[in-house]
């Protein structure tokens, strides 16, 4: 390939360039097709790109109802913004959305059908397709005058049972999603002497051993055991407190209810007058004989039995009113004679208990219960002593902590993720339950990417965590706790140093990060800056090493022209002055060189993994907090680490620990450039912490909903700590690279690109030792402004340099080394793995500077600092994230705007290639999150607790449906239990019922037209057909045939040995009375004689 000559090019560009820098419009014309005159070949088009979601991870956003299949192995779970998740074993997991978006209050599996029911909060049902990799909802049936208050499938029936608030019950045939006209009406189940209503229907279900009997609660306290044939109530079971749940035992002859009190309730089938048993598992008992005192309701109880011990009793709620104060949430596991209370940390939502069998009428053989919490899921082993939680395989720690940053490493060094998963391996907790992961249904993907990926989480709680993104899955391998580098605050005397925050004052703002020298800079809300190297190690650090840096702008040249009220004006104070501001209190002395966290002044442990080799402050000035870091970044190869905020940049050397360059940011541009400041210094800025507000739970809300009204910040800093617009010109980028320092100069060296809030873009020199060996015992020579090199529309985005021939040129970096290896082992790694050239070979002709900001973005050659191409991005709004990214071995520019827009340009030319309308910015969480990735790979936190996962290349698109997991796996229903001789002989067993023949249209005639209204879903109608008729379930179908075809050959042997008996007895009753006659009749002929 030839080499670029830029000198040479320069002259027959000028029409070019002044053509494309033409307006956005002119650009669109036609997207994707390549430019004339183009300097250097393009392979990306157009139909490269495609935008879609591929995975979501982490826990369902306010989960509400929860459901399992048995037989699959197969969790759901219902929340209240309509999502529904699916998962399976670890890395297989499934994202829906209903399109109301209504709660989910109930679920309702097809077992082992590959289908599920969902009853939403706007009284609608929904069946859904899991036998596909993408579930979609095959009917719909919206109820227009009764509102669902519950619902129950029997195992291997097609009728659901729908309980309404009125009280009704309504009857739904699955295969068809149609009403049937068998109606139980709430006044012929309860008493005709009653004159109340009893409430709505909070629980339905079939005696275990009689399908043809349904047990119905309502609210108020009245149980009715329904005869489904006779249509009529069999018994009513009335008790003074309300009903939360009801549950059989597996023999059908008693059942227990769970009331508002606090009590437990027993009842005998056939005893309806008063309960078995009353007991309140948390109340005292009196001595007196009077009852319990009252407590908190039990929300739900489940009794399981087992064959070989005594059954298992677990429920929820329940506490005394004492002790709720103290306690958490609890559940409780009554086992015989003891009594465990098992405290969570946040509120039960639901739990399942699992069983060995999906037979309601056979032992259970309980071992395990799933709770599902507000804000986790935990896994209880009921086979072990102590109740011991399984270890949860899903990535479910995202939320442990808000996440306050986010980046994503797509196409990692291989090596990475063994290491770090090997020192994670180390972090983590025992007391785990041996056995494994009981929720194991689906397969994994066939095909997936073989590239590793990386995605680093920061977190208010100062904690940062490295998750392997590999294959669509996401699984934590490393913690980093930032925190314990730091003093904690024991007091409010402490607390109240300085303005200092006390609400998350650890809080991750920012991170720089190079996966091939390992090394990690982390900056925070308290305006701390932490640099980290990698260590297979443990280590004992005697003294953390620390460097206070004092920045502040210069800004008297414009306080007069502050736009703000004159009351709120005051003018600078001397350092030893008081200062009274908006009327506070006075402080005897103003703040100065303080900083806003206390280094640990103790020997620190440092385990394996990352260690902190420095730790940097920024200082209060004359009464000024610092200001929050709005840019970062750190480089192996120069030792330097660089941050930048509304004051100015500060350049450190991390080797020798020690600031080299600390400039104002008017002081950034060159010397002989009249910069005047695009706005003037506020009065008082608020501090770093206050400017990044409670990041909690609530707080995170909050925010979410303010955000809605507000105009978000011009910044990228200010969207990660404030919705306020910055008043100061800031550093919002920062790009270390071997380039061309100055306008016209000849020769490569180590630079530092610095982009502004402002759209100014300047050039740093920098000097460095001649050799890698002499680096730690010289200085760095000097870091020199070099001027400006182009002004953009807003703040700059994203900044990149590409060779002659269009390739990115990353920074130059050394390879990663133990730094607490010996002394051999760095000279046997420095001779295997040599650093990276300072630059392309190529490259020595030319560059290509690529800028991206808020507005537009443009393509500048270098030396000359000519500009190439202009784009202009957005007129109405701006750009959130913008990243320049390799995809199909070439590169382009990824943008994400605030009005939803995701867009793509080409490299250099600045090609429109994808404009999609995707997302619009709801809440700051969005704004704070959204990071591109190279080969095609985006992330975001679509929620607090929730990383959804998207793809813009079309290839991954393509095969999406072949990377996806399987929910659905082919397996045999488990064989029913065996009757036994003498319960079939003499009728024991379980009762069958012909539910086709109660509830089908020929008996039970249609059902009213304007009850409910049948939408048909998104699936075809085959779709529904192959989810109804399915291997698995065209063999339980036929073995349930076979079952009663069994069964009823076995009835009419029953019939036909009775009437064999029957006409013997006859037989045997008529020779006897022929008998009796023919002797009388010889007695009376003997007496006429």
């Amino acid at each position: 390939m030839n080499k670029f000559n830029i000198r040479k090019l320069l002259d027959g560009l000028t029409a070019a360039s002044s053509s494309s820098s033409g307006s956005s419009a002119a650009n669109a014309a036609q997207p994707g097709t390549p430019r004339e005159n183009e300097l250097v070949p393009e392979t990306l088009q157009s139909e490269h790109f495609q935008l879609c979601k591929t995975v979501r991870h982490g826990f369902p956003n306010q989960p509400a109802s929860m459901a399992f299949d048995p037989v699959q192995k197969i969790l759901a779970v219902g929340t209240q913004t309509g999502a529904l998740r699916l998962f399976g074993r670890a890395g297989v997991e499934c994202y829906c959305q209903h399109e109301s978006g209504a709660a989910v209050i109930q679920l309702q599996f097809l077992i082992n059908e590959g289908a599920l029911v969902t009853a939403l909060a706007d009284d609608s049902l929904h069946m859904w397709n899991l036998r596909q990799k993408i579930p979609a909802v095959l009917h719909s049936l919206k109820f227009n005058r009764e509102r669902i208050t519950y619902c129950h499938l029997p195992f291997q029936s097609k009728w659901l049972y729908i309980g309404t608030e009125r009280g009704n019950i309504h009857i739904v045939n699955v295969e068809s999603f149609t009403l049937s006209g068998y109606v139980i009406m709430w006044n012929k189940a309860i008493e005709l002497s009653s004159k109340t209503h009893p409430g709505p229907v909070v629980h339905i279900s079939d005696n275990p051993m009689d399908e043809g009997k349904l047990l119905i609660g309502f609210e108020c306290g009245v149980v009715v055991l329904w005869d489904l044939k006779s249509k009529k109530a069999d018994y009513r079971y009335n008790y003074d407190e309300a009903i939360h749940s009801v549950a059989w035992h597996h023999e059908g002859k008693q059942f227990t209810c769970s009331h508002s009190d606090g009590t437990l309730t027993t009842w005998n089938v056939r005893v309806p007058n008063k309960p078995l048993q009353i007991i309140t598992p948390h109340g005292k008992q009196p001595k007196d004989g009077k009852k319990p005192e009252p407590c908190r309701p039990i929300l739900k109880v489940e009794y399981k039995t087992t064959r070989a011990g005594d059954p298992f009793m677990v429920l929820s709620g329940g506490l005394s009113y004492e002790t709720v104060g103290r306690r958490r949430a609890c559940l409780t596991v009554m086992h015989g004679k003891s009594t465990t209370v098992l405290e969570m940390d946040t509120p039960i939502v639901d739990f399942l208990t699992l069983c060995e069998t999906p037979y309601p009428n056979d032992f259970q053989e309980p071992y395990a219960v799933v709770v599902l919490l507000e804000k986790d899921l935990v896994v209880i082993d009921l086979g072990q002593i102590g109740y011991p939680a399984f270890e949860n395989p899903y990535p479910f720690t995202v939320h442990e902590s808000p996440v306050t940053c986010c980046e994503y490493f797509a196409d990692c060094p291989a090596e990475l993720i063994p290491a770090l998963y090997s020192v994670g391996q180390r972090q983590k907790r025992q007391g785990y339950s041996k056995k494994e992961w009981p929720i194991s249904g689906g397969n994994w993907g066939q095909g997936g990417q073989s590239y590793p990926e990386i995605i680093i989480t920061g977190h208010a709680d100062g904690s940062i965590k490295f998750w392997d993104a590999s294959a669509l899955m996401l699984q934590v391998l490393y913690k980093l706790k930032t925190a314990k580098v730091f003093e904690r605050a024991r007091g409010k005397e402490e607390k109240a140093n300085a303005d200092i925050v006390d609400e998350d004052p650890f809080a991750i703002q920012t991170l720089s990060w190079c996966p091939e020298s390992r090394l990690l800079c982390v900056a925070g809300v308290s305006a701390h800056i932490l640099v980290y190297r990698f260590s297979k190690q443990e280590v004992t650090t005697d003294e953390v090493q620390l460097l206070e840096v004092r920045m502040q702008g210069d800004f008297s040249d414009c306080a007069v022209e502050s736009p703000e009220p004159a009351g709120d004006q005051s003018p600078p104070l001397p350092p030893s002055s008081p200062q009274q501001e908006n009327q506070e209190p006075p402080q005897p002395l103003t703040a100065d060189n303080i900083a806003c966290l206390q280094v640990r002044s103790s020997p620190l442990k440092q385990s394996a993994g990352y260690q902190v080799e420095l730790v940097v402050q920024l200082v209060w000035v004359n009464g000024e907090p610092p200001q929050p870091i709005t840019s970062l970044a750190i480089n192996s190869s120069y030792g330097l680490v660089v941050f930048g905020n509304s004051s100015g940049l500060a350049v450190v050397d991390f080797l020798q620990k020690t600031v080299l360059l600390n400039l104002a940011t008017s002081e950034v541009y060159s010397p002989c450039e009249s910069r005047q400041p695009h706005s003037p210094r506020k009065t008082r800025q608020p501090s770093a912490a206050k400017m990044s507000r409670k990041i909690s739970s609530s707080g995170e809300q909050k925010s979410d909903h303010d955000g809605k009204d507000v105009s978000f910040s011009r910044s990228r800093s200010s969207s990660v700590t404030s919705i306020d617009r910055e008043s100061r010109e800031a550093i919002s980028a920062f790009v270390f690279c071997e380039s061309f320092a100055r306008k016209g100069e000849a020769s490569l060296g180590p630079c530092l690109l610095v982009g502004t809030t402002q759209g100014g873009v300047m050039m740093l020199a920098l000097s460095l030792p001649p050799g890698p060996d002499q680096r730690l015992e010289q200085a760095v020579v000097s870091v020199s402004p070099s001027g400006t090199i182009s002004q953009l529309k807003g703040g700059v985005m994203a900044m990149a340099l590409l060779d002659a021939s269009g390739s990115l040129l990353p920074p130059a970096y050394e390879p990663w080394c133990d730094p607490n290896a010996s002394d051999e082992e760095k000279e046997r790694i420095k001779k295997r793995r040599p650093p990276s050239p300072p630059g392309s070979v190529e490259g020595q002709d030319g560059q290509f500077l690529v800028l991206c900001s808020e507005k537009q973005a443009k393509v500048l050659a270098l030396p000359s600092q000519t500009r190439l191409y202009k784009h202009s991005i957005t007129e109405a709004s701006f750009v959130l994230r913008a990243d320049v990214v390799t995809m199909g071995g070439a590169n382009c520019i990824m943008c994400f705007c605030a009005n939803g827009h995701i867009m793509a340009l080409s490299l250099p030319s600045l090609r429109p290639l994808l404009d999609v309308n995707y997302l619009p910015l709801t809440d700051m969480r969005i704004a704070r999150t959204f990071c591109f990735s190279n080969l095609g790979q985006a992330l975001y936190l679509s929620s607090p607790t929730e990383v959804q996962r998207i793809t813009y290349c079309q290839e991954t698109c393509d095969n999406l449906q072949e990377m996806l997991s399987e929910l659905f796996t082919p397996v045999e229903t488990p064989e029913a239990p065996n009757k036994g001789f003498f319960k079939g002989l003499f009728g024991g067993g379980a009762q069958s019922l012909d539910r086709e023949d109660l509830f089908g249209e020929t008996t039970a005639g249609k059902a009213s037209r304007t009850l409910a209204q049948h939408i048909p879903g998104q699936a075809s109608m085959e779709g529904m057909k192959g989810a109804a008729s399915g291997v698995v379930g065209d063999l339980a179908r036929a073995r349930i045939a076979l079952d009663e075809r069994g069964q009823k050959l076995s009835e009419l042997e029953d019939r036909s040995a009775a009437m064999m008996a029957s006409a013997d007895s006859f037989s045997k009753h008529a020779h006897d009375v022929r008998t009796a006659s023919i002797f009388i009749l010889l007695n009376s002929n003997q007496w006429s004689v």
